[in-house]
């Protein structure tokens, strides 16, 4: 692990693997060791790098208010900072929408483009479930909130099957700052790219678990519309808690994308 520091913000990142580079983006709320089963089979082919958004993990939890744009800002430094003028890049949840803000906004640093569990396109019925928790979050109630949500991101066989790893995802939750959380969440919950997504013009992967309930299969198909030439991958069984439940699938989708291969079809994955 190392630690970029750029004015008031301390960036915890780690460089795994040789090979092309892919930047992975966690979800709001977690962490970069959420990507542990994922990078651990990329770095055999890649060199992954790994980050704490602002307010997350061991990164400086500054206050808010949040931006995709002051999250793909703070992407650009460590890009630069890392010596890394173009790479892959993959976001999952808040991270996809900072993934997209990313190809928006600096496209030249950008070689292929992964978005999974992506948000885009909500109707106000869907806006107004998310924003409901933002209060929650804030009053320092994320473990309420998470036990409100497991059953939004996880199958009901793989948390009956792992309450070890559900128990350590719980613990990682419950450290986070109120307002940091709430601040990015308030992103998750009120920014959409849905129009712009249009102009993205790298190659793209677009992917989401079949029974995700907020960053469900129609906005995945949407933004699949918007991007021309993406590709789709609807995942089976599977809820929003991907990177968790199903590393080896993510990665088997991930790995030849990068290497500009053929995407796989997906199978149903079993329990970890």
């Amino acid at each position: 692990m190392a630690i970029f520091q750029k004015g008031e913000l301390a960036t915890r990142y780690a460089i795994e693997g040789r090979g092309p580079p892919v930047v992975l983006i966690h979800g709001v709320g977690a962490r970069l060791e959420t990507w542990d089963g994922v990078s651990e089979r990329l770095a055999r082919d890649f060199q992954v790098v790994r980050y704490d958004l602002r307010g997350h993990g061991q990164s400086t939890r500054l206050p808010g208010p949040y931006s995709l744009s002051l999250f793909a800002d703070d992407l650009r430094a460590l890009l630069d900072h890392v010596g890394l003028a173009k790479t892959c890049v993959a976001g999952h949840s808040l991270g996809a929408m900072v993934a997209q803000m990313f190809a928006l906004t600096h496209a030249d640093r950008v070689e292929r483009l992964a978005l999974l569990s992506a948000v885009a396109g909500r109707t106000p019925e869907e806006r107004e479930r998310v924003v409901a928790r933002i209060d929650l979050i804030r009053a320092g109630s994320a473990g309420d909130h998470f036990r409100r949500s497991m059953s939004r991101w996880f199958s009901d066989a793989f948390i009956a099957a792992n309450p070890e790893v559900i128990a350590a995802y719980a613990a990682r939750n419950a450290e986070n700052d109120p307002e940091c959380y709430s601040a990015a969440y308030r992103v998750l919950a009120l920014e959409d790219l849905d129009r712009e997504l249009e102009t993205i013009a790298v190659p793209t992967l677009i992917a989401t678990g079949e029974q995700d309930l907020g960053s469900n299969p129609r906005m995945s198909e949407l933004i699949h519309r918007r991007i021309q030439g993406s590709t789709l991958r609807i995942l089976p069984g599977l809820k929003h808690s991907i990177l968790v439940e199903a590393p080896q699938v993510v990665a088997g989708l991930l790995e030849p994308f990068f290497q500009s291969e053929a995407v796989p079809t997906v199978q149903t994955p079993t329990t970890r």
